[in-house]
């Protein structure tokens, strides 16, 4: 199987300061982390302000096509129940 997103639901975690989505490789689920370091270097949202959870779901959503393809990429890659950016996957914008 091969992962996909059915779900486009994703949600701001304060506790990380990361954005967090799932993506299922049949009935499997694979929790992904963006840190918002992630999406600062990417997300021309939040170049130069200070990162707001709105800000933050902003910039993923402009960037979802590229992050699940990162995501994709790193599952295929070695098979983990959850990724965190940076020394999981990397995030190109």
């Amino acid at each position: 199987m091969t992962l996909s997103f059915p779900n486009p639901s994703r949600s701001f975690d304060d506790e990380h300061n990361a954005v967090r989505f799932i993506g299922h490789d049949g009935m499997s689920q694979v929790r992904f982390l963006v840190e918002t370091g992630a999406l600062e270097k990417s997300g021309a949202e939040l170049r130069g302000t200070a990162p707001s959870e709105a800000k933050c779901l902003a910039a993923f959503d402009s960037m979802r096509t590229s992050i699940y393809d990162a995501a994709r990429k790193a599952y295929s890659h070695r098979r983990r129940e959850s990724y965190t950016d940076g020394r999981r996957f990397r995030v190109v914008g």
